[in-house]
């Protein structure tokens, strides 16, 4: 008998404790739900686009465009949820030579998502709907970097006439993933730790853990407006990610890009003893694979009849950021480049 009464005080105790537990998480839950609505809507009051928003049949797109003259630049950025904030080191000094425009892929920044699969035909199609809303004819140059060189192979196959001339900032290659294969850098698969903190994004779980930006040379505009918005935008680059495959393949189909006018610029700084601990390479590893990506930035190079091609040993992967000063003196040049070649057509000569 004592034991019974014993063994129903325990159940007690376990039950107030479980449910004391449940209104913890509850409350917990609730004070984070609320947290990041007020960052959210702080986010849309003190971090406004500071573009227009181009309806491209029932989704908006945010494009800035600053400057005057031809050609127009278009900015393609990397595979990051800063989206045209990824340019704020380079946007306004091009922008004094002609007319420079940044904008947002689907379910990035000020952007709305996109219902369906993201890749590069999609990317491409968005792209040419938003320019053609926005009333941004050719000629054009286009600018990526990282993931955004794929991106501008695909918009070339598809509309690429008015593309007169293209810089790349250590883009990516579409044999990349075969070509620097290693165990330790592989990012196939889902990773579903990360994949539930995506998706749970509106509990402030993921505000409440992402660490701060720590790219060198990133302006602090850039950092603090990119967090500002980063716990909803995330989900559009992860929807990009999980297309890799394709957006590669895709991009794959086109590796000419004729006589355009092309500049490649390939950040070699080594890299740092903190990327070593984070991807678990060994120095001897690290250095095979960025030999091989000076190998793949080279074959780049080659995808046109007229480039240039230049290794920055000064600059890791984001050369916007390290060292905006070549990437403004690209831009420039491959400017006057297709200036001069649009004169000459219309001379006639």
């Amino acid at each position: 008998m004592v034991e019974m009464t014993r063994g129903r005080r325990v159940l007690r105790w376990l039950k107030r404790i479980g449910i004391g537990l449940g209104g913890l998480l509850l409350t917990l839950l609730v004070v984070g739900i609320v947290y990041e609505q007020i960052a959210r809507y702080r986010a849309t009051r003190d971090y406004p686009p500071r573009g227009q928003l181009v309806d491209i049949g029932g989704r908006k797109m945010h494009v800035d465009c600053r400057g005057k003259g031809s050609p127009t630049v278009i900015f393609e950025t990397g595979l990051d949820s800063g989206g045209s904030l990824s340019w704020d080191r380079v946007h306004d000094a091009v922008a004094q030579t002609t007319r420079a425009c940044a904008y947002d892929r689907a379910g990035v920044m000020w952007s709305d998502p996109t219902p369906g699969k993201q890749d590069g035909e999609t990317v491409s199609d968005d792209l040419h709907a938003m320019l053609k809303a926005a009333g941004i004819t050719g000629p054009l140059v286009m600018v990526g970097h990282s993931l955004g060189g794929p991106y501008i192979m695909n918009y070339v196959r598809k509309y690429g006439d008015p593309v007169k001339g293209v810089v790349f900032v250590d883009t990516s290659h579409p044999d990349q993933v075969k070509r620097m294969a290693n165990p330790k850098m592989d990012a196939s698969g889902s990773n579903w730790l990360q994949d539930l903190v995506i998706s749970t994004s509106w509990t402030g779980l993921l505000r409440a853990v992402a660490p701060p930006s720590d790219i060198p040379g990133m302006s602090e505009r850039t950092k603090t407006v990119s967090a500002a918005y980063q716990p909803q935008t995330l989900a559009g680059s992860m929807k990009e990610a999980a297309s890799l495959n394709d957006i590669f393949a895709q991009a794959g189909k086109l590796r000419t890009l004729g006589d355009r006018p092309l500049v490649v610029l390939t950040g070699a700084e080594p890299y740092s003893d903190q990327i070593l601990a984070a991807t678990g390479l060994t120095r001897a590893e690290a250095d095979k694979i960025q030999s091989i990506w000076k190998v793949l930035q080279a074959e780049e190079a080659s995808w046109s009849t007229r480039s240039r091609h230049e290794i920055v040993p000064d600059s890791g992967h984001f050369v916007q950021d390290q060292r905006p000063d070549l990437v403004i003196k690209a831009v420039r040049e491959v400017v006057d480049q297709v200036r001069a070649d649009e004169a000459k057509a219309a001379s006639g000569s």
